[in-house]
C-alpha cells in the first residue's frame, strides 16, 4: 500500500469564533500592526481549552498582595477590596470554553493589545501627525471574553482580565457589591456594550443604547459618569453575549465584534480592490480641470497624488486639487457656487465596517471617507462613546466625529468626456 503524502492529508483550519476589529483603523493601525498590537484579531478554537468560572469565596484581612491566595498559581482569583476587608473568588478550569484577553498591557495574559485611537489618525495627511501624549484611560488588563468550545459556540464578555499573576484586583473606587450571594463589581472606567437591536427594512441594524457589563458579565445601565463609584441599576433581560454588530467600548477605543457567520458574507479585501478598480476604470473628470481621477490602490494610500479625487462637502461635486475658490476656511464649488468644506476623498478599506456589498457612493462628513449609503447612514446614527462622558456619531475607518445632518453627501461624479 502506498503511504499517504503530506499533500494529499487533509490539515483542519481552527474553528472560528468570530473577530473583533477596532475602529479608527482603515486596515491597519495608524503605525502598522505588530504583533498582538493589530487593528484586528480573529479567535479562533484552542487546541487546549483554557477557560476558568467561578468556584469559591474567600475573605482575606490583608492586603491581596500579601494572600498566599494572590501567589498561588493554581488557579485564577478576583480580589474585591470592601472598607474592611478583602473578599477573594477562586476560579477554577473550565473545559468547555476558551478564554481571550484584551487590554493595553503587552504582557503574556493578553491576547489582542489595544491601544488609544485619536481621531483622524488613520488618514494619510494626518499619519505623521503629532498627538499630545496623555496618559490612556484603557485599562492594561480591560476585559475577557469566554467562548463555548461547542456548537453554538456562544461568545460572552466580561469587564476585567485576569494578569500576569492570574489575578484580577478591585480597588476601593471601583464598584462592588453582593448579589444573590455573589460578589460583582465594575472596572473603575467599565466596559461599556452596545447591542443592534434589530434590523430595519432596508437592511441596517438599527443602533441601540449603551449598557455597562460587570466582572462576573452581568449587565447594568450606565453610571452617571464614567467612573462614578456607584453602579448603574441592573439591566433585566439583557445579557453579555456578543451578536454580530456588537460595540464594545475600552475608554479610549472601540471594537467592533463580528461573528463567524457574517465573516462569511461580509465583503473582503478583495472586494475593495474591485470597488476601486471600478471606479477608476470608469475614468472619472476633474469637471475642471478635465484631468482624470483615481483612487489609490489599497496599500498605496500613505500620501495624497495628483489624480487624488476631492469632494466639496456642502453639495457632492469631485474635482481634482483645486487651490482657487477660497472663502476662509472654505471652498466655492466652482459647478454650483455652495460654499462649504473641500477635501481629498480616501476610500474605506476595512471591509468589517461595511453593512452591505453596495458601490461606493457616499462619504461621511467631515473626514471623506468613502463607503456605500447603508454603511454611511449606519455610523452617521451611532453615538460612540467620546472622552468619558460625551457620545458622538464617528467615522469607522479614522474615528473623525461625524459633522452636520444627515453626516455623509452623495458623491457627484463628471463622466469622462
Amino acid at each position: 500500500m502506498a503511504e499517504a503524502t503530506v499533500s494529499s492529508m487533509e490539515v483542519d483550519e481552527p474553528m472560528v469564533y468570530g473577530e473583533l476589529i477596532v475602529l479608527g483603523t482603515n486596515g491597519s493601525l495608524p503605525g502598522g500592526d505588530r504583533g498582538r498590537r493589530k487593528n484586528s484579531f480573529t479567535l479562533k478554537k484552542r487546541l487546549q481549552p483554557n477557560g476558568v468560572k467561578p468556584s469559591k469565596n474567600h475573605q482575606v484581612y490583608d492586603k491581596p498582595s500579601n494572600s498566599d491566595i494572590y501567589s498561588s498559581k493554581e488557579h485564577h482569583s478576583v480580589f474585591y477590596t470592601l472598607t474592611r476587608n478583602v473578599i477573594c473568588v477562586t476560579y477554577e478550569p473550565s473545559s468547555s470554553t476558551d478564554m481571550f484577553q484584551i487590554g493595553r498591557s503587552t504582557e503574556d495574559p493578553i491576547d489582542f493589545v489595544v491601544m488609544d485611537i485619536f481621531p483622524g489618525a488613520s488618514i494619510p495627511s494626518n499619519h505623521n501627525q503629532n498627538h499630545q501624549h496623555q496618559q490612556s484611560t484603557i485599562s492594561r488588563f480591560s476585559c475577557r471574553i469566554l467562548c463555548d468550545r461547542e456548537p453554538p459556540y456562544t461568545a460572552r464578555i466580561y469587564a476585567a482580565g485576569f494578569d500576569t499573576s492570574t489575578n484580577i484586583i478591585l480597588g476601593e473606587k471601583a464598584p462592588k457589591w453582593k448579589s444573590n450571594g455573589a460578589m460583582d463589581g465594575l472596572t473603575t472606567n467599565g466596559i461599556l456594550l452596545m447591542k443592534p437591536k434589530r434590523v430595519s427594512d432596508n437592511g441596517i441594524p438599527d443602533p441601540a443604547g449603551w449598557n455597562e457589563v460587570s466582572v462576573n458579565g452581568g449587565m447594568y445601565r450606565l453610571r452617571e459618569t464614567r467612573s462614578a463609584q456607584k453602579p448603574g441599576s441592573p439591566m433585566q433581560g439583557e445579557d453579555n453575549v456578543l451578536v454580530d454588530g456588537t460595540l464594545i467600548d475600552l475608554c479610549g477605543a472601540t471594537l467592533l465584534w463580528r461573528s463567524a457567520a457574517r465573516m462569511q458574507r461580509m465583503p473582503t479585501q478583495r472586494h475593495i480592490d474591485r470597488l476601486i478598480e471600478d471606479l477608476n476604470g470608469d475614468r472619472p473628470q476633474c469637471p475642471v480641470g478635465l484631468t482624470t481621477l483615481a483612487f489609490p490602490r489599497r496599500g498605496e494610500t500613505q500620501q495624497q497624488n495628483d489624480k487624488q479625487p476631492w469632494v466639496y462637502l456642502a453639495c457632492g461635486h469631485v474635482h481634482g486639487r483645486i487651490d482657487w475658490g477660497r472663502r476662509g476656511e472654505e471652498r466655492m464649488c466652482p459647478l454650483c457656487r455652495t460654499v462649504g468644506k473641500y477635501v481629498p476623498l480616501w476610500m474605506g478599506n476595512e471591509p468589517a465596517f461595511y453593512y452591505d456589498h453596495g458601490p461606493p457612493t457616499h462619504c461621511l462628513v467631515p473626514c471623506g471617507h468613502v463607503c456605500s449609503e447603508v454603511t454611511a447612514k449606519f455610523w452617521a446614527c451611532t453615538p460612540l462613546p467620546h472622552g468619558t462622558q460625551a457620545f458622538n456619531a464617528a467615522c469607522p475607518f479614522c474615528a473623525t466625529p461625524i459633522e452636520g445632518d444627515p453626516g455623509y453627501v452623495k458623491l457627484i461624479w463628471q463622466p469622462p468626456q
